[in-house]
């Protein structure tokens, strides 16, 4: 006659053990997969451009593919590898991630009322470039912007503007001043591709990191306007 083994119940240490596991499972289990961190979406500047081209032309057409937002968050939680950044400025109604139709972790931005190259700034782009490994700059200005308009103004009129705005102002004045010389119309658009084009040309030139990596075809350094009424970004 065959002995059966004899059954018995858990120990009370046991049980409470089994439950750690258990608990302990249930809470690890969404970062099983994350082992490795995202990989990057583009392996040269111009296809990072081009990644941007056709997510505002799927902004504009109301057909963004970026609507899970808890996709890969695991992976995220491990590193980023963002393939462009983006210096924007901070108006509410300019979101990058949105107007690209890139999800999080494929876009560095950093932004300032008037998107012009601060010491911090410059900063962190050189991060973006160096250390996550940003293949694209886009400087990133849009139409209607209140920075670049109080810039106009105290350089036309002499407005005296309160607390720490001046600060703004004197930072954007190389960039606009130019275009005070044509009072032709539309002053206030030229103006932004001014502001545009002249902090392009600060960061490509800016060393001692960024403008080793423009001149080896590492980064590219791109200007653009987004256009409030249609959500179309044009390159200048």
């Amino acid at each position: 006659m065959s002995k059966r083994p004899i059954a018995r119940g858990l120990s009370r240490r046991e049980v409470l053990g089994l439950g750690t596991a258990v608990i302990a499972a249930s809470v690890l289990s969404p970062f099983a997969t994350a082992q490795e961190p995202p990989v990057v979406s583009a392996n040269s500047p111009d296809e990072a451009l081009n990644l941007l081209k056709q997510g505002n032309a799927r902004y504009v057409a109301n057909q963004s593919r970026c609507n899970d937002y808890s996709v890969d968050r695991a992976s995220r939680a491990v590193g980023q590898a963002p393939h462009a950044a983006i210096l924007s400025c901070s108006d509410s109604r300019v979101a990058p991630e949105f107007a690209f139709d890139q999800g999080p972790g494929e876009l560095f931005v950093v932004r300032v009322a008037g998107n012009f190259v601060t010491t911090d700034g410059l900063a962190s782009l050189e991060y973006g470039a160096k250390v996550l490994g940003t293949k694209l700059i886009v400087v990133l200005g849009h139409s209607g912007c209140g920075a670049v308009n109080a810039t106009l103004q105290v350089l036309r009129e002499h407005t005296t503007l309160p607390g720490h705005i001046p600060a703004l102002v004197r930072a954007m004045k190389p960039g606009i001043t130019p275009v005070l010389k044509d009072t032709g119309h539309e002053m206030a658009a030229r103006a932004v591709i001014a502001n545009v084009n002249y902090n392009v040309q600060r960061l490509a030139n800016a060393g001692p990191v960024l403008a080793p990596m423009v001149r080896d075809g590492k980064l590219k350094v791109v200007g653009g306007v987004y256009d409030l009424a249609s959500g179309r970004i044009t390159f200048v």
